[in-house]
């Protein structure tokens, strides 16, 4: 490759342009909307496992508790 003190300032102006256009190529985008994005994220992250249908106790059992709490209240003011 020539360096640039031998090139014209023309070929060394159409060079950079090149490397330029060259390197903005791999900042593309494969998706053209954000919908585009999410709904591919969430299709590979179903196909990995990540949304699985484990069912959580934690709701009940935070229910059950404040139900608890509710009833102690009133029976220790009644």
């Amino acid at each position: 490759m020539e360096s640039i003190r031998r090139q014209t300032p023309q070929a060394a102006l159409m060079s950079l342009e090149a490397q330029a256009a060259s390197a903005r190529g791999g900042f593309a985008c494969l998706f053209s909307t954000a919908d585009e994005y999410e709904s591919a994220l969430i299709t590979e992250r179903r196909a990995q496992g990540r949304y699985g249908q484990a069912r959580s106790y934690w709701p009940f059992v935070l229910f059950v508790g404040c139900a608890f709490i509710v009833a102690g209240t009133v029976l220790l003011l009644a």
